[in-house]
């Protein structure tokens, strides 16, 4: 699952998508391209103020459960969630992500690149996912709002979707196998990249269109390989393991 990402700049973000930024942003956001799990970040939803439009807001990377009594995602218990990553299979039911699935709160998540993990040496070897066209990643994600019950601060949050991908030759080679499964049920995931042709129709369609559109990218979109060393000591461990219901 996707832990690390670049997001563009948020004028190239404005000028691929045709949109202009929210007015109302977050005031404690710096625009640190870098993104991990907690970050604030850029993300695309359907404007409610209009018939329809996109609009450019910031949010939290990683769904807030709706009982959660802080924006760090946790359990009834209080155990940390990573919820950056929402599997597909299965969101519906899913107590964190299905409010958001059901009421079509979909959004688009701009990436200049990703980052994965890759096992087949033993050990884990940062990948570096761009565009083979240059151009920005739209990813498939969720949206919704949390409010703190102290405070009333309300908070955007999303978090992106993935797909089981075992068998494809390139994104079924990451993430570390689990040696006592098969190889062709490891559950290696991936992310769900858009076409320009597709990001109004993501934002708009109805729940089952959606799920229609749920597709593993071709291996032809990727420009992938290692992370130059000098950048890979920055990017640290995986997050734990991701809600699973």
């Amino acid at each position: 699952m996707c832990t690390r990402y670049i997001s563009p700049e948020e004028r190239e973000i404005e000028a691929v998508w045709r949109i202009d930024r929210r007015s109302n942003q977050r005031k404690d956001w710096e625009h640190l391209l870098t993104v991990f799990p907690l970050s604030l970040a850029s993300f695309i939803r359907r404007a409610d103020e209009v018939e329809y439009a996109r609009e450019l807001v910031v949010g939290q990377w990683g769904m807030i459960p709706p009982w959660s009594k802080t924006h760090v995602p946790t359990t009834a218990r209080g155990t940390r969630l990573s919820t950056v990553n929402a599997r597909t299979e299965g969101m519906e039911k899913s107590p964190t992500y299905k409010d958001a699935w059901a009421r079509g709160k979909r959004c688009i998540i701009p990436a200049a690149s990703f980052d994965e993990p890759n096992w087949e040496t033993g050990k884990n070897v940062w990948w570096r996912f761009r565009r083979a066209d240059g151009a920005p990643w739209g990813l498939a994600g969720l949206w919704n709002t949390w409010i703190d019950k102290e405070t009333g601060e309300v908070w955007d949050n999303y978090t992106m979707l993935t797909l089981n991908a075992d068998g494809h030759p390139l994104m079924g080679r990451m993430h570390k196998p689990d040696p006592k499964l098969p190889v062709d049920q490891q559950d290696k995931r991936s992310l769900i990249p858009l076409e320009v042709h597709d990001f109004d129709r993501w934002l708009t369609c109805t729940v089952e269109e959606a799920r229609a559109m749920l597709k593993v990218p071709p291996v032809e979109l990727f420009d992938a390989g290692p992370v130059p060393a000098s950048a890979a000591a920055e990017l640290g461990k995986p997050e734990p393991e991701a809600e699973s219901s």
